[in-house]
């Protein structure tokens, strides 16, 4: 059986002179303490080293999906996710670009505040170790060693054309596949499109208010949660 991680640290919360119960087991976006910590990316408490293995459950419009995360497969991007799922930067953002049969990609805060916080908040890429086959996980990126918040599902067995640059699973999804097909992709590449496309400023500039005028039937991330021991 999973257990869910507890709240951010009792200093954590003192600093920020937010109650420690307003945290309960898991912080999300809309919690004090979260939100601080997601307007300063340089704050230690999201920026933690994950452990050797643990899931990550997304509550989706369309239903559950699990992540099950190994950092052996890609240390940097396993720490990423970890810390941002456990402030709860995902939490109501949209899956803004998914081609249906290719991949699902999400990983823009609905808040411009925060969304932009993070934009320039480069990390380090990871040799590849995993293919990128059906169900991985990776971090989009625009330029080597230029990885933020984005993540992609694939939908499908993309190691012939991602394997070829440091997409670099971190995870794969062990729960909820189909949930993952079935994420609205009706709006294609139009309502956002990939990062080296150039079409996403009007999410950094306007957040989720731009997509839900938009593109009013994309699906979305209701909660996110760091889910330990993993099981498998």
């Amino acid at each position: 059986m999973r257990r869910v991680l507890g709240p951010l640290s009792v200093l954590a919360c003192a600093f920020l002179l937010a109650p420690c119960a307003n945290a309960a087991s898991r912080v999300g976006a809309s919690a004090p303490a979260a939100a601080a910590f997601l307007l300063h990316p340089d704050a230690p408490e999201v920026n933690r080293q994950a452990p050797p293995r643990f899931d990550v459950r997304l509550e989706t419009s369309k239903g559950p999906i699990v992540i099950a995360v190994h950092r052996d497969w890609a240390p940097h991007g396993a720490d990423r996710f970890y810390n941002l799922v456990r402030a709860g930067y995902y939490d109501g953002a949209r899956f803004f670009r998914v081609i249906r049969g290719r991949w699902a990609q999400f990983g823009i805060n609905g808040d411009p505040r925060i969304s932009n916080a993070w934009r320039t908040r480069t990390f380090a890429d990871d040799p590849r170790r995993e293919s990128n086959v059906r169900g991985t996980v990776a971090f989009a990126f625009a330029v080597p060693n230029g990885r933020t918040t984005q993540v992609f599902i694939n939908l499908r067995d993309n190691a012939a054309t991602l394997d070829v640059e440091p997409f670099a699973p971190f995870g794969a999804v062990v729960e909820g596949m189909d949930v993952a097909d079935a994420l609205d992709a009706e709006y294609g590449e139009a309502s956002g499109s990939g990062i080296r496309a150039g079409r996403q400023a009007p999410l950094f500039e306007m957040g989720n208010g731009y997509l839900e005028r938009n593109f009013p039937r994309l699906d979305y991330i209701e909660r996110t949660t760091v889910l330990r021991p993993a099981t498998r």
